[in-house]
């Protein structure tokens, strides 16, 4: 930093500022300051600013099940607007959701003093872990429900399988099939929630839901049972696009066409989903907009000192129209 101030004939503490953002420098010699970092290759020791600020500009993220498509997704959207606002991201991936795991993953994270933490919890059991948090500690949950004063940011589920019942509701469908996914998980909950909402207000009857795994394996297998009933089964909600890929296939070994017999419907639109055969009606999740959100979130924690803050930010779903879904013959 020495060499830096020399070159660019300003103090040490002018540097610093520069360095740290502080809004009272000259544009000019703002300018001047960093072009001089640029051309010497300056690097800052980041510990050492860590000390003076107390702030080491990097975020944590507790991530579950991340081999799945939404909560991928989800961290990486985190990850992307962490970046655009100035932020590394660390990030601890966990395979079992338990209690002991999860503090053991928020200590390890408060241990190289980031300054927030962002919880991906779509499961009920990591819900009933946050007394973890530590206090004072910025934070968010994404796609949480029921965890106190934590901030939660989260996509809209319920209306999204709203919206996706209603359009084969619309469609002229009698009542709709669900193919749900687990039971702990909350997302599987609120889908559920609003496919149910959305038939009883129509006055259409409420199906038994079927309960697969978030796999094409298990959507495959609710696929069969949904082909031998016949034609009580003309429209299918089915709670995420890796299992609506195993009910078109199964329906199409059982010679069920679709969408002339069975219209289905998914929900994530993966990218490949327009690529099924048929491409696939599908309700989208802007997980862009519930990264900036959560980092939006902590950075007003980070401003306003209210860590642990009780926000809820709601980002809307949409339906994306495709060819697997059709009016009843």
């Amino acid at each position: 930093m020495a060499d830096v101030a020399k070159a660019a004939g300003v103090s040490h503490q002018t540097v610093s500022r520069v360095l740290n953002e502080h809004p009272n420098v000259r544009a000019e010699t703002r300018t001047r300051v960093l072009e001089v970092i640029d051309k010497l290759g300056y690097r800052r020791n980041l510990v050492a600013r860590a000390l003076v600020t107390r702030h080491t500009r990097t975020f944590g993220v507790v991530g579950f099940n991340t081999t799945l498509y939404g909560p991928a997704s989800t961290v990486d959207g985190i990850e992307q607007a962490a970046r655009a606002a100035g932020y590394f991201v660390s990030i601890v991936g966990l395979h079992t959701v338990d209690t002991a795991g999860m503090r053991d993953a928020i200590d390890y994270l408060a241990d190289q003093g980031v300054d927030g933490i962002i919880v991906v919890a779509p499961q009920r059991s990591a819900a009933r872990a946050f007394d973890g948090l530590p206090r004072g500690m910025p934070a968010v949950v994404v796609e949480g429900r029921h965890v106190g004063e934590v901030s939660v940011v989260s996509v809209d589920q319920v209306d999204g399988a709203r919206l996706a019942t209603e359009h084969l509701i619309g469609l002229g469908h009698r009542t709709v099939w669900h193919v749900s996914g687990p039971s702990d998980w909350l997302e599987a909950e609120s889908r559920i929630e609003g496919w149910r909402t959305a038939l009883e207000a129509a006055g259409r009857t409420v199906p038994e839901t079927l309960t697969g795994d978030w796999s094409p394996r298990s959507g495959y297998a609710a696929g069969r049972r949904l082909a031998a009933m016949g034609d009580q089964v003309t429209a299918v909600f089915v709670a995420n696009d890796q299992m609506a890929l195993g009910v078109l296939r199964a329906l199409t070994e059982e010679g069920v066409k679709v969408p002339e017999q069975v219209s289905i419907v998914g929900f994530d639109d993966i990218p490949e989903a327009e690529f099924f055969s048929p491409p696939l009606t599908t309700v989208s999740q802007d997980f862009g907009a519930v990264g900036r959100g959560s980092i939006e979130v902590l950075l007003r924690q980070i401003k306003t000192g209210q860590a642990l803050s009780h926000e809820r930010l709601i980002v809307p779903p949409l339906l994306v129209v495709r060819d697997s879904a059709a009016p009843l013959l």
